[in-house]
Parts: C-alpha cells; sequence; structure tokens
C-alpha cells in the first residue's frame, strides 16, 4: 500500500468521523496518506472481509480519499483540457475514471474520480496524499470566474461492495438502479448523500458520499439494516487485496509520477483526440514510439508471495520490478503487477523469475484481472 505515513507524524495523523465506530469494532489502524485508518477487524481480518465483498457485501470507510469541486461558468470544459479522459463523453449525473498527468512528463500526478453535475460544476475525488497538489494545479490553472475548493475533510465515504450490496441499498430505501459510473442524489438518516454506482474491487458496490456531520447516522443505518445480509465492515488490506486481483493500479506504485498512463497499462483512460489536457504531447509521443516499460500480470507458479520492490529476472537479466504483489485469497495463490522492459519481448504464459529474499522463484505472465469480474 502506498501513502505511509511515518511514525514521527502519527500525531498529525487526521482521522475519519468515523474513527470511534472503528475503535468500537476492534479496528487495526494504520496511517494512510496522513490519515489513521483501519487496516482490518478483530473477528474478521482480510481474509473474511475479502470473501464478504467477492460474495456477499461488505462496507469500507473510504473517508480519506480528496474531494474538491470545481463551479463556475465553463467549469466542465476546463476540467476536460486539464485532466486525461473525454469528459464529453458523459453527460450530467455519470462519473468517470481520469488522470491528473505532469503536462512536461506525462507522469501520473494522480488518478481520480470526476463527478460530473452539471456543465457548470465538476466533483473530484482524488487520493488522501495528492489532493492538495491537484487542487493546487487546478487553481494555478483556473481562469477567473472559475473556484476550485478544496473540501477533503468536508464529506465521508463508504464504499458498499458486492453481489449482495444492492439488496442492502434497496432495503435502505437508496437508489440502487442505475449503470455503471453514474451517480444519483439521495436521503438517508436525515443525510442528503450521493451514491454513485463504482468501486474498486471488481463486484457490484456503491459509493456513498455523504456529510461528515452525519457519517456516523449513515452508517448505523447500513449497519443496523446489514445484518440481514452478513454485512461485514472491511479494512484497507481487503480493498489492497481486492483491487490486486482486478488488476487495479494504486498510485504511488502502479502509476505515479514517474511512470506514465502508457507504461501503466492505463491509456484506456486518455482521451487521445482532444486538442488539450496536461501531459498531451509527452504521451502521444511515448505512444507513437513504444514504451520503455509496461505495466503487466504475474501469477507464481508455487507458493511463493511477491511484493513491491523486488525485482523480476528473464534469465540472469533483471528486466523488470514488482509494483504491487500480495497472496490472492480467491485464487489461493500469489499474483503481482510488475512493470517490465519492453525490449525483454516477454509474452503471456512465459515465465519469469522473481526475486523473494534471495531466492528466485517462478512467475508466469498473464493478462489482469486474475479473477473473473462482476462489475457491470
Amino acid at each position: 500500500m502506498t501513502d505511509v505515513t511515518s511514525d514521527a507524524a502519527a500525531t498529525r495523523l487526521r482521522h475519519s468521523p468515523l474513527h470511534g465506530r472503528h475503535t468500537a469494532l476492534g479496528a487495526k489502524f494504520a496511517p494512510f496518506g496522513g490519515w489513521e485508518m483501519p487496516l482490518e477487524y478483530t473477528g474478521g481480518g482480510v481474509l473474511k472481509e475479502h470473501a464478504a465483498v467477492r460474495t456477499g457485501v461488505g462496507v469500507f470507510d473510504v473517508s480519506h480519499l480528496g474531494k474538491a469541486r470545481v463551479v463556475g461558468p465553463g467549469a466542465a470544459d476546463f476540467v476536460n483540457a486539464c485532466l486525461s479522459n473525454d469528459l464529453g463523453r458523459i453527460g450530467p449525473g455519470q462519473a468517470q475514471y481520469t488522470l491528473c498527468c505532469d503536462d512536461a512528463t506525462g507522469g501520473v500526478v494522480d488518478d481520480i474520480i470526476a463527478y460530473l453535475h452539471a456543465e457548470d460544476h465538476v466533483f473530484l475525488i482524488p487520493n488522501a496524499a495528492n489532493t492538495a497538489e491537484v487542487v493546487r494545479r487546478l487553481r494555478a490553472a483556473a481562469p477567473q470566474g472559475l473556484v476550485v475548493t478544496d473540501e477533503h475533510e468536508a464529506y465521508a465515504v463508504l464504499a458498499v461492495q458486492g453481489p449482495r450490496s444492492g439488496e442492502l441499498l434497496d432495503a435502505l430505501g437508496l437508489p440502487t438502479d442505475h449503470g455503471y459510473m453514474s451517480f444519483r442524489a439521495a436521503t438517508l438518516a436525515g443525510a442528503d448523500l450521493v451514491v454513485c454506482r463504482t468501486g474498486y474491487t471488481g463486484e457490484l458496490g456503491y459509493e456513498l458520499v455523504v456529510p461528515a456531520e452525519h457519517a456516523v447516522a449513515v452508517w448505523d443505518a447500513i449497519f443496523a439494516a446489514g445484518q440481514a445480509y452478513e454485512l461485514r465492515a472491511c479494512g484497507l488490506a481487503a480493498r489492497d487485496t481486492l483491487r490486486t486481483e482486478m488488476g487495479y493500479p494504486l498510485h504511488g506504485q502502479d502509476l505515479s509520477p514517474e511512470i506514465t498512463p502508457v507504461q501503466g497499462r492505463s491509456g484506456w483512460a486518455v482521451g487521445w483526440d482532444k486538442p488539450a489536457f496536461w501531459g498531451r504531447d509527452a504521451l502521444r509521443a511515448e505512444k507513437a514510439a513504444g514504451p520503455a516499460r509496461t505495466l503487466r500480470g504475474l501469477e507464481a507458479v508455487d507458493r511463493a508471495i511477491p511484493r513491491p520492490g523486488m525485482a523480476v529476472y528473464a534469465g540472469d537479466t533483471q528486466v523488470g520490478t514488482v509494483t504491487s504483489g500480495t497472496f490472492s485469497p480467491t485464487r489461493k495463490q500469489g499474483i503481482a503487477l510488475a512493470l517490465l522492459d519492453t525490449s525483454a519481448a516477454l509474452a503471456d504464459g512465459d515465465t519469469v523469475e522473481v526475486d523473494i529474499r534471495g531466492r528466485r522463484t517462478p512467475m508466469r505472465l498473464t493478462r489482469p484481472p486474475f479473477v473473473t469480474p462482476s462489475v457491470r
């Protein structure tokens, strides 16, 4: 996982408005992106939390995620000229995965979900540690009349994920029939909130953006209704195993200012034909020339578990580095994402070796996802 804050800075960590609820559930906490967030819970642990999302329903507090808003005449056109994806492909009430890239290098400053409310109103959810930088860049580029606000602590975000997530939200009277990457306004426990058909797990799921002052009431309502669905609270450790099984990139590991979307196989989130977006020239040049390295999937041949930073070899030559690696609870084997040199000319099905504490361990190249997704 990324964005880990040093122990020396622990006293400065932010807390989710749901911190008390996590403590009551016996959460094990860890610093993440400047926040102290639940890693896993007593009585469950990563394996049970992971399984709950793949087979039933789990809820994550991801309130550490950033929140920013761009408001004013031409807000959507402005955001579209800055971020990578083509916001013109969607309409109001829809969301889009997009990237904030460095204009000079094309490296990924952050990956973001953009909520298009109207032509003059775009809400953004960046990653925790990168929110201030994304806001800074947008403010520096914004013309007069556009207002960019950092609303990081104004909202909580709850991710309700799993095959039974729709049933649970139906029982709460929340909208569930909107399509993937779309959102609806709703009310629960006296709170006006937004229900978006998004998630980071590969399963049917929803993310609720809730005013921070109402987060506890909404959490309690979800758990009261969730007893009938065997709802389980899930921490960031299960979120990491779930997203790795899907091959979803994590900023700071699989995408970063040093890893472009071309290298990270995220070119699908780039509006290549747009006249302007940050990093356009650098990325178009890299795409035309072909990247020097690309993100690939690895699955362990034996019981080894790859971890970020481990070297990958083809014969005696190092050909890359693991960027994300974990034990897959669904596959019952080690899986990884790795940046590999394209000059090595490796194909899916080929075997490479990962150096795990001085021992070369065979891994097979494969194309993620590592599990069959149910997102629709």
